[in-house]
């Protein structure tokens, strides 16, 4: 059975279960470190707005995980105290299940990825997975530009959601973006001015210690999320 990833939203319920989440940021890692069959994990906040945004959203915490096979990921989904409570303390979750279809660049590190294409994943939806660690004395360039990246994808043709998430704010950034096809995401990615300008200031500016850009093919949901609804939808067919 080939890797695949895990994509995990919650929606907090009330101020007492967003402190609890908050506090998961720094305890919650004992809960996830050993975990059998899981070969990598981040724990992510949000930001408010869309793509990379400093200004924290303390609603909507993030769990990414890649797995030696489904299997695994259905296992702890089912046995994980951490998990549950999790779930328990949102009003709403969805963990999306992927499969890697392209990636580069580095993740602490290392590029964690492998790839699972399948035959019938020309007809599925598309979610890009972009993370940085951002060069300190790049910090405010960085952010001074970020407003022009946002207005692009926002017009975006096909997109049915996007996020920006982190490990740590302000420095080491996320964006999740998910997409209606693999047609309407090039078209977006290879059409639009805004998107060339940002990755060719990004090269020329060398704004990143660490980047890496990852393609999936959703393929499965298991919970609800509202603002994934669409997908949810599109993935019961």
């Amino acid at each position: 059975m080939a890797q695949i990833s895990t994509l995990t939203l919650f929606k907090l319920k009330n101020a007492s279960s967003k402190y609890w989440a908050f506090k998961m940021m720094q305890v919650g890692h004992a809960s996830l470190a050993d975990v059998k069959g899981q070969t990598f994990y981040k724990l992510m906040g949000s930001g408010r707005g869309i793509g990379f945004d400093p200004r924290p959203d303390w609603s909507v915490y993030v769990l990414f995980q890649i797995w030696e096979n489904e299997a695994c990921a259905t296992q702890f989904m089912k046995d994980s105290e951490f998990f549950n409570t999790y779930k328990d303390k949102s009003e709403e979750s969805a963990t999306v299940f992927l499969r890697n279809i392209a990636s580069h660049g580095k993740w602490d590190k290392q590029n964690p990825f492998q790839q699972n294409n399948h035959e019938e994943d020309a007809e599925l939806p598309r979610l890009i997975l972009t993370r940085a660690t951002i060069k300190k004395s790049k910090l405010i360039k960085f952010w001074n530009y970020v407003p022009a990246t946002k207005d692009a994808i926002a017009k975006a043709e096909g997109l049915i959601y996007t996020k920006g998430v982190g490990e740590w704010p302000i420095t080491q950034m996320a964006t999740i973006s998910v997409w209606r096809s693999e047609q309407e995401m090039m078209a977006f990615a290879y059409g639009s001015e805004e998107h060339k300008k940002a990755i060719e200031m990004t090269r020329a500016l060398n704004w990143y210690n660490e980047e890496l850009f990852a393609r999936f093919v959703p393929y499965k949901t298991v919970g609800h999320f509202s603002e994934l609804q669409e997908l949810e939808e599109k993935l019961k067919h």
